[in-house]
């Protein structure tokens, strides 16, 4: 926290230097001149710019110097020019070096539409991650690509690599796994522990190199054979730092936790153990947070959503604390979970298991039959939550699908019909505002106990895992609701509005397709998203324009600011019912309980203040971190079971038309591309408009929609692709 506030103090600093009228636009090396800081310690300055950049407070001009963003309307006018505007020769630019295995690379810059290209010549010493500073060279007129040259290395993003160890005489190298990161790591004499050849392995770079040397370092730790059970899984988690273990000081405070509760912890909180409630998960669940009552009172329906009161044994800033925030979220990794806290908390005294009581919060809330929440409270309770139900088991209850579990539960069953009555009543009011529901099925892999997939199938939501979720979401918004009118210090999940360049595009081609859109205009709602998409519902287009509105959305994020969540048409959103695997939930549980216990003074609101902003920022910028390797995992599992299948043929879905193939997506949920080369019934080619290949003397076309037969003819784990033939059109 101190080097927080440190970081906070020389922000003010730069930017008021910025904003006295005298101060004329400088660069970045007369600045460090002005603020007295020696040549050896300008790093530092280098990250407060940026910061600063990010947060939109400052603009380079096009001169290459600084200058401060003084109001909102300065700031997006400024944000405009710098995005959007032609970028010309001679202009400087900061931002995410992204290398291409070719050899060439990018300049990603934040809120950009298009980064810039940077030839492999003028790379200089950037590697992949890398924060840079770059100047055009050539500019984006008449529609040429905008070029730039890399000036500066501002801060190196890669600090360990995972790769395989090649040993030579007396040394080594590290061939990273990463296709992006296009240098091998040298591992000089007495560097390499006890690597073998072959071994996968990760290593920490102590020297970055330049032109003429490769970087250089030391191998840390041996991750085992490739082939190995859970080894790929590994260095996929490992290439992304994801952390593995507990630190010792972590797992000791864990331990000291007490697993059981006496009559002392009830104390000031409501006692609720003889409601009845219970918890609704996965089979394979341990960590369950959530559990729901629900009872009826002629039109009105009492709904408790009861959450884990983790941060009762989460203190702020205990080691416990510290190392919640810096995972900001537990990852589901396809053979593992990498848990956000230790399991004697997760799956032990935190985990409201059945039949043991539990310290929770509680949202208590009367809906009636619009589904309108019309009075709630939250309250610190202890509860005791009577059964641990499946999705499964329950969609089985409520689709009278099994005798034997119905006689089973017979007492809980009135409870679980009037749960789907109120889920139905839920979710058509969310619907009614514009609500929208992207229904892509997930993929579930089965794995034997060597880590190998042996199955892969849509896991679709069915009508149990639907009721939670309309619960959940009710509890999220009424929570959200309730502190954004306290006006306190909050950590809200926000979803702004679709960019409408982006979304102009998609609009233009779903008008092509015979469906209604008014176009041209500066926003669109949630509502007419939705119209679209029912309107799309049963044509062969209907996945890849929902895909197309989906990826033309921005993303959500946790915000101190409450602007409200566009996919779900919701003015007032957070996270509150999964504190055990997600940090902000936590953090607004201390937040809630603060208030009910009257303690919430203006102290804590400046504390409150002072921390948020950058629990939004990690838990974001973990959450995407969670995200990407999740998927890139599945990636490389999805290819590894096609690789047991080359040469069988499979049908499938042409889910993405570009102008290099087309890809196709098996009912299996495995995507993979037929390449235009391989096409050589005729010459194909491309037309953007209509999104589709048309081979020049057939006629013959490959659109989206369109079921084909596919055979398998390449499967790569390494580089997590799968390349299909076709068979014939369907």
């Amino acid at each position: 926290m101190k080097k927080n506030q440190q970081i906070k103090k020389r922000k003010k600093i730069v930017y008021e230097i910025m904003c006295c009228k005298e101060y004329q636009p400088m660069r970045a090396k007369e600045l460090a001149v002005l603020l007295q800081i020696p040549a050896g310690k300008r790093e530092e300055l280098h990250k407060i710019l940026d910061m600063l950049l990010e947060e939109g407070k400052i603009s380079i001009n096009k001169r290459g110097r600084y200058e401060a963003v003084r109001s909102s309307a300065a700031k997006k006018e400024a944000e405009k020019k710098s995005v959007k505007a032609e970028r010309k020769k001679g202009q400087y630019y900061t931002g995410t070096f992204i290398s291409h295995p070719r050899g060439f690379g990018f300049l990603e810059i934040p809120e950009a539409e298009e980064d810039i290209f940077i030839p492999e010549e003028s790379i200089g010493t950037a590697l992949h991650g890398d924060t840079v500073q770059i100047v055009v060279k050539k500019d984006g007129k008449d529609g040429k690509r905008c070029e730039g040259e890399v000036v500066k290395v501002l801060e190196r993003g890669t600090r360990e690599v995972v790769g395989t160890y090649q040993q030579c005489d007396g040394f080594g190298f590290v061939v990273t796994d990463n296709q992006r990161f296009l240098k091998d790591v040298f591992i000089p004499a007495g560097k390499s522990l006890t690597a073998e050849d072959g071994d996968k392995v990760l290593a920490e770079i102590k020297d970055h190199g330049n032109k003429r040397r490769s970087p250089e370092g030391k191998i840390i730790e041996i991750l085992g054979k490739p082939g190995e059970c859970g080894v790929d899984v590994l260095c996929v988690a490992k290439s992304y730092e994801l952390p593995m273990e507990f630190p010792e000081k972590v797992a000791k405070q864990a331990e000291r936790i007490k697993e059981t509760l006496n009559e002392g912890d009830f104390y000031g909180r409501e006692d609720l153990r003889d409601v009845v409630m219970v918890t609704i998960d996965g089979e394979d669940a341990k960590d369950l947070d959530d559990a729901v009552s629900l009872t009826k009172e002629e039109d009105l329906y009492h709904l408790g959503v009861h959450i884990a009161d983790v941060s009762n044994y989460v203190q702020y800033n205990s080691a416990l604390d510290k190392e919640a925030l810096k995972r900001g979220t537990s990852v589901y990794l396809a053979d593992r979970v990498i848990p956000m806290l230790p399991q004697k908390l997760s799956n032990g005294i935190c985990s409201l298991n059945a039949g043991e009581d539990r310290l929770a919060l509680s949202c208590l809330m009367d809906i009636d039959k619009k589904g309108r929440v019309v009075s709630h409270r939250i309250v610190e309770s202890v509860i005791h939550v009577k059964e641990r139900m499946s999705y499964t088991n329950v969609k089985k209850i409520l689709l009278q699908e099994d005798e034997e579990l119905e006689k089973r539960y017979e007492e809980l069953l009135p409870m679980f019909f009037q749960m789907k009555e109120l889920s139905e009543l839920l979710r058509n009011r969310r619907k009614k505002r514009g609500a929208i529901d992207f229904d892509f099925p997930e993929s579930k892999l089965v794995l034997d106990e060597k880590g190998k997939v042996v199955d892969i199938y849509p896991y679709e939501q069915n009508i149990a895992t639907r009721l939670i979720e309309d619960f959940m979401l009710a509890a999220n918004e009424t929570v959200a609701e309730e502190y954004c009118m306290l006006g306190l210090p909050f950590v809200y999940r926000t979803h702004e509005n679709p960019d409408m360049e982006k979304m102009e595009t998609v609009l233009e081609m779903v008008h092509q397709a015979g469906i209604k859109v008014k176009k041209g205009k500066e926003t669109i709602s949630p509502k007419e998203v939705q119209k679209i998409l029912k309107e799309l519902e049963g044509m062969e287009c209907e996945p890849f324009f929902a895909r197309l509105i989906l990826r033309s959305m921005k993303q959500a994020k946790y915000t101190v600011e409450d602007t409200g969540h566009f996919g779900l048409a919701a003015k007032y959103y957070c996270h509150f019912t999964s504190p055990i695997r997600r940090y902000p939930d936590l953090q607004i549980h201390r937040i809630i309980k603060e208030t009910l216990r009257g303690k919430m003074t203006e102290a804590k609101i400046q504390h409150y203040k002072g921390i948020l902003e950058e629990v939004a920022r990690q838990s974001s910028a973990m959450e995407r971190r969670a995200e990407e390797v999740e998927r890139e995992t599945i990636k490389m599992k999805k290819a590894e079971y096609m690789k047991q299948h080359i040469g069988e043929a499979f049908e499938g879905t042409v889910s993405g038309v570009t102008e290099w193939g087309f890809y196709v997506e098996l009912d299996n949920t495995v995507e993979g591309l037929v390449h235009v080369n391989s096409l050589t019934d005729d010459y194909y080619t491309f037309d953007k408009d209509r999104y589709c290949l048309v081979g020049d003397m057939t006629g013959r076309a490959y659109r989206m929609g369109q079921r084909v037969k596919v055979w398998v003819e390449n499967a790569d784990e390494n580089t997590k692709t799968v390349d299909f033939k076709i068979e014939r059109m369907g």
